[in-house]
């Protein structure tokens, strides 16, 4: 169900810092998905995966990820919407020795 919940989340965004994705939100987001509320609800108190979304924030935010989109091509990092040249470009780079 992550794509449907995924979903769910960006149809119902209203704006960053406003709330509408706080704990119980998100809880009761997956509820109305149908998704398995015991097992969601004991990820979300928990913090499961925290660690490893404060990691992933911490290596993007390190090779230069400061918006999206933001691509990341072996560690080199392409900043916001580029033309097909531009990652042309940068593969090229990443692929000659």
């Amino acid at each position: 169900m992550f794509w449907e919940y995924h979903d769910y989340l960006f149809e119902n965004q209203n704006g960053e810092n406003r709330g509408a994705f706080n704990k119980d939100a998100l809880k009761g987001f997956a509820v109305e998905l149908g998704l398995d509320a015991e097992a969601f609800n004991a990820c979300m108190d928990t913090e499961k995966y925290a660690q490893i979304v404060v990691s992933e924030t911490q290596w993007a935010q390190s090779v230069g990820v400061q918006s999206t989109p933001t691509f990341v091509v072996n560690g080199f990092p392409v900043i916001g919407a580029q033309s097909i040249s531009v990652f042309e470009e940068v593969f090229n780079t990443v692929l000659t020795p």
